[in-house]
C-alpha cells in the first residue's frame, strides 16, 4: 500500500508555516501528499503593494491567492491543492457574520462529506489539522480543526480508517521567539500558555532540515501575504531557523499503537511501503 497523507487547512499558507518542511519531505519519500484548502482566503489582506490594487469584490485576491496556493504546492512537490469552495470568515472587524459561504456560517456535515470524498479518493494513513486553538484562534482555524477531527473519526464508519490525526503545534518557546522584536503579528498579544503547548504535548518532532529551501520557497510564493508590509515576510533569521530546522505535531487520535513517544516519523509503526531514507 503506498502511503498517502491527508492535510486540511483553511486558507493558503496556512500548509507552510507549521508543517511546509513535513509536506515536502514526505512528498520526497513517495509519500501521495493531498492537501484541502476551506477557502481562498478572499478576507485577507495584500501586503505586497507591487501587486497593485485589487478589486476584492471581483474577486481578484482570491484568484491571486488560489494561484499562490498552487505554486507553494509546486514548491513543496506536493499534488495541487483541493479547494471545498467556501468563503474566508475574516476575523476580528472584518468577521464575515453575513456571508452564507463563510466557514462559520456553512453545514458542519455538509463539509464533513466533501472530505470524506477526499479520504476514499486518497485513502490516507495519517491526517494533519489544526490543533484545538487553531495556532491563533482564527474562526476559520477553528471550524477547520473540528472538521479535520470529526473526518478521523467518522472514517472507520465510511470503510478508511485513517491510522493517524496530528495537529500542527507550536512550543511556549517557538511562539515566544515568534512574538519577539517585530514579531509575528498574529500573534501578538496571545497568551503561549493558551496557543502553544508544552514540551510534554509533542507526539513527534520532524526534522527538516533538508527541506528548508523547499519550505522558503513555498512561503515566499504567497506573494500577498509575505510582502514587505507584513510581519510574515519579515522573520529574523534566528525567527526562521527555528521554522526551518523541525516541524511539531501533538497526537489528536491513534487507531494503531505508537512504540515511541514522541517519535520522529508520522508513519512509523504503520504496515505500509518501506518509505526509503530522505534524499538531498
Amino acid at each position: 500500500m503506498q502511503p498517502s497523507l491527508l492535510a486540511l487547512f483553511a486558507h493558503p499558507d496556512d500548509e507552510v508555516l507549521r508543517c511546509g518542511g513535513t509536506l515536502a519531505r514526505y512528498a520526497q519519500l513517495g509519500v501521495r501528499v493531498t492537501l484541502v484548502c476551506l477557502t481562498r482566503g478572499e478576507a485577507g489582506r495584500n501586503m505586497d503593494p507591487a501587486l497593485g490594487e485589487l478589486n476584492l469584490e471581483q474577486g481578484d485576491l482570491a484568484q491571486l491567492r488560489e494561484a499562490e496556493l498552487r505554486e507553494s504546492c509546486l514548491q513543496l512537490g506536493i499534488d495541487p491543492p483541493i479547494f471545498l469552495g467556501y468563503h474566508d470568515s475574516g476575523r476580528n472587524e472584518r468577521l464575515r457574520r453575513d456571508d452564507p459561504l463563510a466557514t462559520i456560517n456553512a453545514d458542519p456535515l455538509e463539509m464533513e462529506a466533501k472530505v470524506l470524498n477526499v479520504v476514499a479518493q486518497v485513502q490516507p494513513q495519517v491526517m494533519l489539522g489544526f490543533d484545538p486553538h487553531g495556532i491563533y484562534g482564527h474562526p476559520d482555524h477553528l471550524v477547520a480543526h473540528r472538521l479535520v477531527a470529526a473526518v478521523f473519526a467518522r472514517s472507520g464508519s465510511v470503510g478508511i480508517p485513517v491510522a493517524r490525526l496530528y495537529y500542527t503545534v507550536q512550543t511556549h518557546t517557538e511562539m515566544r521567539l515568534l512574538q519577539n522584536g517585530r514579531g509575528l503579528g498574529v500573534l501578538s498579544g496571545l497568551d503561549p500558555e493558551t496557543y502553544a503547548v508544552c514540551e510534554a504535548t509533542i507526539a513527534a518532532r520532524i526534522d527538516i532540515s533538508l527541506q528548508a529551501e523547499r519550505k522558503r520557497r513555498a512561503l515566499s510564493a504567497h506573494r500577498t501575504q509575505t510582502g514587505p508590509l507584513s510581519t510574515l515576510g519579515n522573520l529574523t533569521e534566528m525567527q526562521w531557523q527555528a521554522l526551518s530546522s523541525s516541524e511539531t505535531f501533538s497526537l489528536g487520535g491513534s487507531r494503531t499503537p505508537i512504540a515511541h513517544y514522541p517519535h520522529s516519523d508520522l508513519f512509523e509503526g504503520l504496515p505500509l511501503t518501506q518509505v526509503q531514507d530522505v534524499r538531498a
